[in-house]
């Protein structure tokens, strides 16, 4: 118990020591530049030790919870009694389809640690405002969740086949710069900024246990070359499937128009 309480302790004053920097910077501002008071001063103070709280609460079930059980699994999904079902291991060779069940996990944790990323709600609620309700709060965080989940099981499969990742991203960008030609201009810098978003509290804990745990239990794979490049793979792909989101709702809303008119 007061190893718990310990814990607790360390990861708030660590919490704090990271939050105290940004305090300064907008209170500076706001006293010095500024020279105004800060409106509802106690609303805002009673915010920011709710933040602390939080965030030191978060990051403790990160480092106790979910870090682990990415690694569990991927120890899990990659064990060869798992793979070959209890033949003799010996005689089997592997193959990158003998991990189909490590792919279905990673995009099943891909989608669902996106969803629950609490910077992409942020992000698709002001979106959503901005556009008048053009921008669907919903479809914006379904779109960037299937660009993660798809990212991360080709990142998998990549690991697990050992091909170099520059091919993989450079084609990814190609693919980027040609859909941003084609995409609505509206969409193409919130496109952008989704895939940022991705690289946040819930999704990079999670994929980088993934990743190294893939590297360590997958034979003949590097923990330093193969192990990581998965949060490169989530975001990358946020910003073609939320173009393509866009894309293909500009093309149904044309289509429609273009019944009504005849």
């Amino acid at each position: 118990m007061n190893d718990l309480f310990q814990l607790i302790f360390d990861t708030t004053v660590s919490t704090l020591s990271d939050v105290f920097p940004i305090a300064a910077i907008i209170f500076g501002f706001q006293f010095i530049v500024i020279r105004r008071p800060v409106p509802h001063l106690r609303k805002v103070l009673f915010g920011f030790l709710y933040v602390i709280i939080g965030l030191s609460l978060f990051l403790l079930g990160l480092e106790k919870a979910l870090f682990p059980l990415g690694k569990l699994m991927a120890d899990q999904l990659t064990n060869p009694e798992f793979i070959y079902g209890g033949l003799n291991q010996a005689l089997q060779v592997s193959h990158w389809s003998d991990y189909y069940w490590v792919y279905i996990f990673a995009f099943a944790i891909g989608f669902s640690t996106t969803i629950a990323e609490p910077s992409l709600m942020a992000v698709a609620i002001k979106a959503s405002e901005v556009s008048a309700g053009a921008i669907s709060v919903w479809g914006l965080r379904v779109a960037v969740a299937l660009g993660v989940a798809i990212g991360i099981a080709l990142g998998s499969f990549r690991i697990v086949t050992g091909w170099p990742i520059q091919y993989f991203i450079i084609s990814g960008y190609v693919v980027v710069v040609i859909q941003t030609f084609y995409a609505p201009k509206m969409i193409v810098p919130l496109a952008y900024d989704s895939g940022g978003v991705t690289t946040s509290t819930v999704t990079v804990p999670l994929v980088a246990a993934l990743g190294l745990g893939l590297a360590e239990t997958v034979p003949g794979r590097s923990v330093l070359i193969d192990g990581f490049g998965l949060i490169a793979f989530a975001s990358l792909f946020p910003i073609m499937s939320v173009m393509a989101y866009a894309q293909i709702t500009e093309y149904k809303s044309r289509t429609k128009n273009t019944e009504k008119s005849n």
